[in-house]
């Protein structure tokens, strides 16, 4: 059937319409825009629906370009810490939750920031054993890149003081006893991982569902998603997805980034980057070459400011990148990589420089802190600095220590990216940050977090709000080569909308950003959202 949605304020990002009043839709994608009279006195007929929009502001369809559902879908089964102010209040959510296990069953969790604290820091080993003694516990920070522990854990783990850590990762010991504080780093996780129970699949389809719907909520009608290492490898990963999207139709479009130890899986099944359809495909091949700031692994080419010997972990050795890259060009793939530190960005930089180019775009993910010379190298059209604006509210003002002075104009860095013709394309990388792309338009315009009453942190590299919405709607199509299939509201593109209910490019004070809802989610035409009055 036919539909035209009528009176609303279309912004297309389409520089040949880029404002119009009604768009028809047929079969799933855009055939005809223009102004409501010519519109409805041309297309409407027998077999039209008609969605009258009441004067609605409306964007092409908000896309993530990088976050994790199925982080998100386990927190729905865990305990959820994140944004706690309180250490106290942390300790007590793990008590109560403790009380409600069997002597032996894992409690696990994920979200803490001790930086939120107001009343300490990290909480120690012995808090954990006082208030969960007889669990194992194991809680991820909020970046992921570091956990807590209990004595439990370590015990189940079978963990002694000779034992070996994988590669790039730390159980952070006492100075003083040499005994562990419970906190843990990078891939020592993996310790503790391989002793925790896996979800069935029925109990991850149920969260991942309920995830998917609060994505639809958020107005978003795409997401680039990494998920193998939480649900099971390749094909669980594929699986969920495909019944969830293609047999429930659950709408929103998914672009799977797959870890790079599961490309002999790839390789086995017979899948590549583009596999799949409109609603559900392959992505790059994913991995780790640092970590993050919070625990001052993210890898640095001068070292920490208010740590004068510290530099951060690699990942991987520059060889090691190599035959990770090469792996994946055996099989025609993109890499998408974590890269916070700026010599974690020249290290990729120098494996991907001595590989041709494949049909998709290579992805640099995060790109925190950058150096002239290597943004010159990321403004080639093969490339994408796939950023999270609202980090910039997470990472504040505590980074500055990390960072020192002379780092920071180049650091968080958006506005100098897109004025030095980088592809840019935004994200959230939830559950690291919410999943909510508003909160990211938010901090790419203000640089600041909601309530702030400061001028931004470098205002320099402030958005407009064009440029923000263009980064979660046009911009996020160039990852995965979807740029001429959607972004902008066009003809021949896939009708994939955002409806709000205040239009956010008449707003004179960014915040209102704040008060302004998702009314409508309509993806391929059909509306999957829309908001209860």
């Amino acid at each position: 059937m036919r539909k035209i949605f009528t009176n609303g304020a279309f912004y297309t990002f389409d520089p040949i319409k880029p404002k119009v009043e009604a768009v028809v839709v047929e079969n799933g994608r855009f055939i005809d825009s223009g102004s409501k009279d010519e519109i409805m006195t041309y297309w409407n007929g027998l077999n039209t629906e008609v969605v009258n929009l009441d004067g609605k502001t409306v964007t092409p369809g908000l896309v993530d370009s990088h976050l994790h559902m199925s982080a998100i879908a386990i927190n729905l089964l865990h305990v959820d810490v994140t944004g706690f102010t309180s250490k106290e209040e942390m300790l007590q959510k793990i008590k109560s939750k403790a009380t409600t296990l069997s002597p032996g069953e894992w409690l696990l969790g994920r979200g803490w920031d001790e930086n939120l604290f107001t009343d300490g820091g990290i909480p120690t080993i012995s808090e954990l054993d006082h208030v969960a003694p007889h669990n194992p516990l194991f809680i991820p920070r909020v970046c992921g890149h570091a956990a807590l522990v209990n004595g439990k854990a370590l015990e189940v783990s079978g963990y002694h003081p000779e034992m070996s850590i994988p590669q790039g990762g730390a159980i952070v010991v006492d100075d003083r006893t040499k005994q562990p504080t419970g906190l843990i780093l990078e891939s020592a996780s993996e310790i503790f991982k391989q002793y925790i129970p896996e979800y069935s699949l029925g109990e991850l389809k149920g969260a991942l569902r309920e995830t998917i719907q609060l994505a639809i909520q958020k107005g978003l009608t795409s997401v680039h998603t990494n998920d193998p290492s939480f649900l099971g490898g390749l094909h669980h990963t594929y699986q969920l997805f495909d019944e969830l999207l293609n047999q429930e139709q659950l709408g929103l479009r998914s672009n799977l980034l797959i870890d790079h130890e599961y490309l002999d899986d790839l390789k086995e099944a017979g899948m590549y980057t583009g596999f799949g359809n409109d609603t559900l495909q392959i992505g790059a091949v994913k991995l780790f070459a640092d970590g993050a700031f919070g625990r001052r692994t993210a890898l640095l080419s001068e070292p920490y400011h208010d740590a004068p010997n510290q530099y951060g972990e690699a990942m991987y050795s520059s060889e090691e990148l190599y035959d990770i890259i090469r792996k994946a060009r055996d099989l025609s793939m993109p890499i998408a990589v974590h890269t916070i530190g700026d010599k974690a960005l020249e290290m990729v930089l120098n494996e991907l420089d001595k590989f041709p180019t494949v049909a998709y775009r290579d992805r640099l993910i995060h790109v925190q802190a950058l150096r002239k010379d290597l943004i010159s190298r990321l403004a080639i059209p093969s490339r994408i600095a796939d950023i999270q604006p609202r980090f910039v509210v997470g990472d504040f003002p505590w980074v500055e220590d990390r960072l020192g002075p002379n780092r920071l104009p180049l650091s968080y860095a958006w506005k100098t990216l897109i004025d030095s013709n980088v592809i840019c394309a935004g994200g959230s990388d939830s559950p690291v940050e919410p999943m909510d792309p508003l909160l990211g338009i938010h901090a790419a315009v203000t640089r600041k977090a909601p309530g702030d009453t400061h001028k931004g942190w470098n205002v320099s590299e402030k958005l407009t709000m064009n440029e923000a919405f263009q980064l979660f709607t046009e911009m996020g199509a160039y990852p995965t080569n979807e740029e001429t299939v959607k972004g902008t509201i066009a003809r021949g593109k896939l009708a994939d909308m955002t409806v709000y209910s205040k239009n956010p490019f008449d707003i004179k004070d960014p915040d209102e950003l704040l008060q302004t809802d998702i009314d409508m989610t309509i993806i391929g035409g059909d509306i999957k959202y829309i908001k209860s009055t």
